[in-house]
């Protein structure tokens, strides 16, 4: 989503808040990249607390704030697939259940419904009772080219997002705010830093999003970053355009990450006033497309995935290794196993999901 965890000093601020809406983990148990988790609860969550098993230490775990860079369960490697959904049999809905397996399942629910079209589409709805739905990839990518061919909203408050998120908060995105039907808008984030003037950028001149299927696509390499609408590129970011010759630091999207997609509630009471005016106001749940389908929704028809990675047979994730500089770690590929027997989350990923947008939004407001 746009503003997750674009404001690393207000999002610290929010997490003894966070922290307080997971049973079983206290206030004391926050974790950043200075305050790491203890031995006995290591992983470091996605929201910035400690605890340990499949809920904490799976995908979404900051290594970075873990006990130590191991800490978390190795990231299961990026595999060149072409993806439909004319059944969900590759969909696991319970994220709970979830262990590891990449091979099992392309992608997790963690929050919401999905449905599928006679013609093979997959819905993302959003309704006054979900929260709206989020749908993430079992697999990381680094370095490669994602397409998704999506059919967006169109309805002032409700945002579809498609994203690359990596677990040290390396993102990418798409995004497609309320009712703005002929534009999509573009950004970047490298470990949540939020410079001083926003990434984002829009494009424009779209035909409708919401009637008309478009390829959209990020073009991730290790010194290039490209967005394409149906095969046109609209964008291009380079390493040497944010890297200070200087110091070194580049705040270039460099670590694996995974796939994201988001059908979620911007415009609602209660949203910080710049998150629902970003999003073209106010959810009108009276809508005769709401009242309709009983949900508002975007299509996903696929997913295209060519991986930059050349990794042999053996290779099975992504580890983090020791700092290559002062600012980014290394990434190795592995034959580590990314399975954990017998794992089960303790906790709903639903719920912390649901919370997690508000306090998305929250930081949006103190941008």
């Amino acid at each position: 989503m746009l503003t997750q965890y674009r404001n690393t000093a207000a999002l610290l601020s929010l997490l003894p808040l966070l922290a307080s809406f997971v049973p079983g983990s206290a206030a004391s148990d926050s974790c950043n990249a200075t305050s790491l988790c203890g031995t006995e609860s290591p992983c470091c969550s996605s929201y910035g607390f400690c605890g340990s098993g499949a809920e904490f230490c799976f995908g979404g775990c900051d290594p970075l704030g873990s006990n130590t860079l191991t800490s978390c369960m190795p990231e299961p490697v990026c595999e060149s697939q072409n993806i439909t959904f004319s059944s969900f049999d590759r969909i696991l809905m319970n994220a709970t259940e979830y262990n590891g397996n990449a091979s099992a399942w392309d992608f997790i629910l963690q929050q919401g419904n999905i449905q599928n079209t006679t013609a093979g589409e997959l819905v993302l709805t959003l309704s006054e009772e979900n929260n709206g739905t989020l749908l993430t990839s079992t697999r990381y990518v680094h370095y490669g080219q994602i397409t998704a061919r999506m059919k967006t909203g169109r309805w002032g408050g409700v945002v579809t997002a498609f994203i690359t998120m990596s677990d040290i908060k390396d993102e990418i995105d798409w995004e497609f705010p309320g009712n703005q039907t002929t534009e999509g808008q573009t950004n970047y984030f490298w470990q949540g830093y939020v410079p001083a003037q926003t990434a984002g950028q829009t494009t424009g001149n779209l035909t409708d999003t919401y009637s008309n299927y478009h390829d959209y696509t990020f073009d991730w390499q290790e010194d290039t970053l490209t967005w394409l609408v149906d095969g046109n590129v609209v964008r291009t970011l380079t390493r040497a355009e944010v890297t200070d010759n200087s110091t070194g630091l580049s705040r270039f999207p460099s670590t694996p990450s995974r796939i994201e997609f988001s059908l979620w509630p911007a415009g609602i009471s209660s949203e910080p006033e710049g998150t629902v005016e970003w999003a073209g106001g106010m959810i009108n749940w009276d809508d005769p497309d709401y009242e309709a389908a009983g949900h508002f929704y975007a299509y996903l028809d696929s997913v295209s995935i060519t991986c930059a990675d050349q990794a042999s047979a053996n290779i099975t994730s992504y580890v983090y290794g020791s700092n290559s500089s002062a600012y980014t770690p290394t990434v190795n590929l592995s034959n580590e196993t990314t399975i954990e027997s017998g794992a089960v989350a303790s906790v709903a990923v639903s719920a912390k999901w649901a919370f997690g947008v508000t306090a998305v939004a929250m930081l949006f407001s103190l941008l």
